[in-house]
């Protein structure tokens, strides 16, 4: 059953925001920088944090030391609690209705756990409980959140969307993973060029998108370009 975690610290009348995890570590599933960036502004801002994440097996599991693929099974639920100290639930028990906005950091587990874009591309799939959820907070008119690689969800689910991954120029140190943009754009979705610090605000679908580890960069730097997205997305709230 899905229990409120919100602290009782923070007044009842502030933003109230679902945070979708996705595993615990870069390679296989949420970036833990990213994750706490999002949960660190948020509760600058005052808003009240939930975190969840499907309850199912992760894709794979690698070895972080060596970028290796590991031959045992971990769920995604139970290694995204590892972020949020214990304090998270079932996505499949989010009730939309109880929250304001919606954030997904990002990391490999948002294309590997969330959705099929690291074995499938512009071809991908999201996983059910994450589109319904994604789905009924647009259909509600609440903003929704997505750093680094995550916005490509947004770009399958919200037809013409948009949103950045930062760069579109591939082939460079610097962002090695622009190539994204290309898929985004075959998915109907527009990309919008973003340097880190900055984000994208697509007002008509409140999708706000900041590029985030799409960069090899500081990383105060992927920080504050998450801080600017946090405070886009609580805006459109009110």
């Amino acid at each position: 059953m899905y229990v409120a975690r919100f602290s009782s610290s923070v007044r009842t009348m502030s933003t109230k925001v679902a945070v979708i995890l996705s595993g615990c570590g870069v390679y296989d599933g949420a970036e833990v920088h990213e994750s706490s960036a999002v949960l660190t502004h948020l509760s600058r801002h005052n808003a009240q944090a939930a975190c969840f994440a499907p309850d199912k097996d992760q894709m794979h599991v690698v070895d972080h030391t060596a970028g290796s693929e590991m031959s045992e099974t971990r769920n995604v639920l139970k290694e995204s609690a590892r972020i949020a100290r214990g304090k998270i639930s079932d996505l499949a028990e989010l009730p939309a209705e109880d929250f304001d906005a919606l954030i997904l950091p990002g990391g490999f587990g948002a294309a590997k756990n969330l959705s099929t874009f690291a074995t499938q591309g512009a071809d991908m799939t999201v996983d059910p409980t994450v589109s319904d959820k994604i789905k009924a907070f647009h259909a509600a008119g609440k903003p929704i959140g997505l750093c680094c690689i995550a916005p490509v969800i947004a770009a399958k689910l919200i037809p013409g969307v948009e949103v950045t991954v930062g760069s579109d120029v591939e082939g460079t140190e610097t962002w090695p993973y622009a190539g994204t943009a290309g898929a985004i754009t075959a998915m109907g979705a527009k990309h919008v060029v973003t340097d880190v610090s900055q984000a994208h605000v697509d007002n008509s679908n409140k999708v706000v998108t900041t590029a985030a580890y799409m960069c090899e960069t500081d990383v105060h730097k992927i920080h504050d370009g998450i801080g600017v997205m946090v405070s886009e997305v609580l805006k459109l709230a009110k």
